[in-house]
């Protein structure tokens, strides 16, 4: 039977248990510094490496219990293929609200008891209800166009995106907080720190609903920080890495990801404030990062991405129906209409060479393909792109472009649990336990059963 707790969990994407141990011990994270020592602490660990060691795959474990082998989704945006219960399934049928915001690759039952605004990366899987729909359009363009150059919304959506805002929860602090930002801006180069502009965007926003409904459960996701370990490591820490970043990169960035640590650390002061004695307050990263050291021989790892999707397509003789959906930095997904179209798309994109070697990455399931280039090195000015089509070869930098920054951070299985009880009583950290076991704890903490398919045992709290 459930009880009368209330769990925020909170999931900030990939920090690192290393860089907080070191941030917390400079005095930065005053409000990480409470939490850990009221918190049972863990260290997660994910059972997968390499490309399956992916937070739009471990997030799915987080909320479902399932692992990777279990699960099955290995791409972001396919979150819908999962028909097991995660956690928001089962307190909703049990009949509590839930909202769930912004976490990754996620789904949800119909029909839901609360609110879910799924990840900005999400094409298929709507908010829930539609009033969210002005502000999820409004985040999703905005994460998206730094990586995909889309052109900017149009005033209409602004004008909607102004106007669902107002009316739920903006908060002076975020208005002078994009003040700032942009006053910077005209002076230094500071563009990068709108992601965190984001964040408090979704935080009025999360914090308007949270004392609307008073979910029994609720989720709040930011990835800018896991954003600044993946591209700027190499400022913050230029002696592990053999490629140095330029005086003017790091004067530049040298502080971004402590300057991400201590955003965060704001809102999480702002998320517990929420809490009352009743609630539990719970934060994870399902997975951490660390220094990626592994391209520095080639010069480190250069991204590129199509300037144009569907140039890329007509050069590589694709007339097969589909879309493309962008994903993360060079990753998109394409969709065909079936199995035999998306075999003969795989062939033709798998055809395109770079001075003489395969130009894409792609893994397909049945009708979707998940693409990238696979070149990951600098490139010649005059690099040209073959086709088996018999069209004329290319200038590589027609077809793509580089993306701005050299990758730094690359993922690691470890991750950080800590678990606020109501007594605030801290325990510290003794071994490692899987992902798999959030799920199953989290519905122990609410007196809810687990479904069959969550088969880690729940931790002892």
């Amino acid at each position: 039977m459930k009880n009368n707790r209330r769990i925020i969990l909170v999931e900030f994407n990939e920090l690192s248990p290393q860089l907080m141990t070191r941030f917390m011990t400079a005095g930065h994270l005053p409000n990480f510094q409470r939490l850990h020592d009221e918190s049972h602490v863990y260290i997660t660990e994910a059972t997968e490496r390499g490309w399956d060691l992916n937070p739009w795959v471990q997030w799915v474990t987080v909320h479902s219990g399932l692992n990777y082998e279990e699960h099955g989704i290995s791409e972001l945006d396919e979150g819908g293929k999962l028909t097991q219960q995660r956690v928001w399934d089962v307190v909703s049928d049990a009949g509590s609200a839930v909202w769930v915001c912004g976490s990754m690759n996620v789904a949800y039952h119909r029909p839901v008891n609360g609110f879910v605004m799924p990840d900005p990366w999400t094409t298929k899987i709507p908010p829930h209800p539609k009033e969210l729909v002005p502000f999820f359009d409004f985040v999703k363009q905005h994460v998206l166009e730094r990586s995909t150059r889309k052109a900017p919304l149009s005033w209409r959506a602004y004008l909607r995106f102004l106007g669902f805002m107002a009316s739920h929860g903006l908060s002076g602090e975020t208005i002078a907080a994009f003040a700032r930002q942009f006053l910077a801006e005209r002076t230094t180069d500071q563009y990068w720190k709108r992601a965190t502009l984001l964040d408090k965007l979704q935080f009025d926003v999360f914090r308007w609903y949270y004392r609307k409904a008073r979910p029994q459960f609720a989720t709040f996701f930011s990835n800018s920080t896991a954003h600044f370990q993946h591209y700027y490591w190499r400022e913050m820490e230029p002696h592990l890495f053999t490629i140095q970043p330029t005086a003017q990169q790091r004067a530049a960035r040298e502080n971004a990801i402590l300057y991400g640590y201590k955003e965060m650390d704001k809102l999480l002061a702002r998320l517990m404030a929420l809490a009352d004695s009743n609630t539990i307050v719970m934060f994870a990263t399902a997975i951490s990062q660390k220094p990626c050291l592994i391209y520095e021989e080639q010069g480190g790892k250069v991204l590129y991405r199509p300037r144009d999707f569907s140039k890329l397509m007509s050069f590589a003789d694709v007339t097969e129906p589909h879309t493309v959906a962008p994903v993360m930095a060079e990753v998109f997904n394409i969709h065909l209409e079936n199995e035999q179209d998306a075999a003969r798309v795989e062939t033709k994109l798998q055809s395109l060479r770079v001075e003489g070697r395969p130009a894409m990455q792609i893994q397909r399931q049945g009708v979707m393909m998940h693409v990238k280039c696979q070149v990951h090195e600098q490139l010649p000015a005059g690099a040209r792109v073959e086709s088996a089509s018999g069209r004329q070869p290319m200038s590589f930098f027609e077809l793509f472009y580089q993306m701005d920054d050299l990758k730094s951070g690359m993922h690691d299985p470890d991750g950080m649990l800590w678990i606020r009880m109501p007594d605030k009583q801290f325990t510290p950290a003794s071994g490692k336990v899987p992902l798999a076991a959030v799920a199953p704890t989290i519905l122990r903490l609410l007196s809810l059963p687990s479904p069959a398919h969550m088969k880690a045992s729940p931790l002892a709290v």
